[in-house]
């Protein structure tokens, strides 16, 4: 396969003028849909330049059928969230609007360009898909019950997150933390309510929301997600980004 691609402004800028990449260099790049593919900067000039495609060097990666649901924080924190989701392979990102959320305007072309750049930075092929944001009871009553929804909750009956969630069956899952405040009484309440909830603690410590979805996402991934096989057979040893 040879087809060139014609970068924008701001890739065109990080490759030849952060990168320091010319004429002729080779890169690796991936459209989240088709793999990693082997190309060459063509096309050099003005600042602006072009890649010409070559070869398959990867098939694009599978992932946890995981989508991410939270309640949107300030802009330092929430790039970090969305940056760790991300690296966690979670298929979507959903903020989700509850009583207490600090922020309900989200800027949803940030979120994507922090995807892109966390599934850049860590050779991730595949980048979640952003949702625009909703409110909590909206989402719920709208909500397909064959997908799971994880609710990290403080109050949980069951102390041991691991313990909580053995008892449900692997499938199209959702990760759901709230605000700062925490979820009041009546979002609660809705929550419990519904039979696709399943209540976790995430310990005896109070977590901040951006500690709270790395710790929630990896105890998911372990006992749920494509982390089983390590954790069960300790055949491959965990790989630092």
């Amino acid at each position: 396969m040879n087809a060139t691609h014609d970068c924008t402004p701001q890739q065109s800028n990080y490759l030849l003028n952060v990168l320091r990449f010319g004429q002729g260099d080779e890169i690796l790049v991936f459209d989240g849909a088709t793999g990693e593919w082997r190309a060459r900067l063509v096309a050099v000039g003005r600042g602006r330049c072009a890649l010409e495609v070559t070869e398959q060097v990867g098939p694009q990666q599978e992932g946890p059928d995981l989508h991410y649901l939270f309640a949107p924080l300030k802009h330092a924190r929430l790039d970090y969230m969305v940056q760790k989701a991300t690296e966690m392979g979670v298929a979507a990102l959903r903020p989700v609007v509850t009583r207490r959320t600090v922020t309900s305007r989200v800027k949803l072309e940030r979120m994507r360009a922090n995807a892109v750049e966390a599934a850049e930075q860590c050779g991730v092929l595949r980048v979640p898909e952003v949702h625009e944001p909703v409110k909590l009871m909206a989402l719920l009553e709208g909500w397909e019950p064959a997908r799971r929804i994880v609710y990290c909750d403080e109050e949980a009956e069951i102390a041991s997150p691991v313990e909580a969630l053995a008892g449900v069956e692997p499938g199209p899952l959702a990760v759901l933390i709230g605000p700062e405040g925490g979820f009041d009484e009546t979002e609660r309440e809705a929550l419990r309510q519904r039979p696709f909830v399943v209540p976790v603690s995430l310990g005896p410590r109070v977590m901040r929301a951006d500690t709270a979805a790395v710790a929630a996402l990896a105890l998911v991934n372990a006992v749920l997600g494509d982390w089983r096989s390590l954790c069960t057979t300790c055949q491959t040893p965990a790989r630092a980004p």
